[in-house]
């Protein structure tokens, strides 16, 4: 029996390789590229909702926050990075 062994990868190292291919979504899980299936229509209309919501808060309330269309979160721990459906982001902290 042969097992191969996987290599783990780094967060700058998924970042570096991350395709230019908007057909295809990929995660890092604890070192381990993981392909994203599509969202679903359901899926797509509640993240819809929750943008046009939230960003009509933020409008309404003039605060300093976006909501980019694509990002990557590292947690403090780990090598992953995960692409949250919806981010907001406090832009003076950039």
């Amino acid at each position: 029996m042969t097992q191969t062994i996987r290599k783990l990868v780094t967060f700058d190292e998924f970042i570096a390789w991350y395709p230019d291919n908007p057909q295809r979504r990929y995660e890092l899980h604890d070192g381990v590229i993981v392909e994203m299936p599509p969202p679903t229509g359901d899926h797509e209309e509640v993240i819809s909702f929750l943008m046009l919501e939230i960003a009509a808060e933020i409008r309404r309330l003039k605060l300093p926050y976006i909501i980019p269309k694509t990002a990557f979160v590292k947690p403090l721990e780990g090598e992953s990075a995960y692409s949250p459906d919806v981010l907001i982001l406090n832009q003076p902290n950039l």
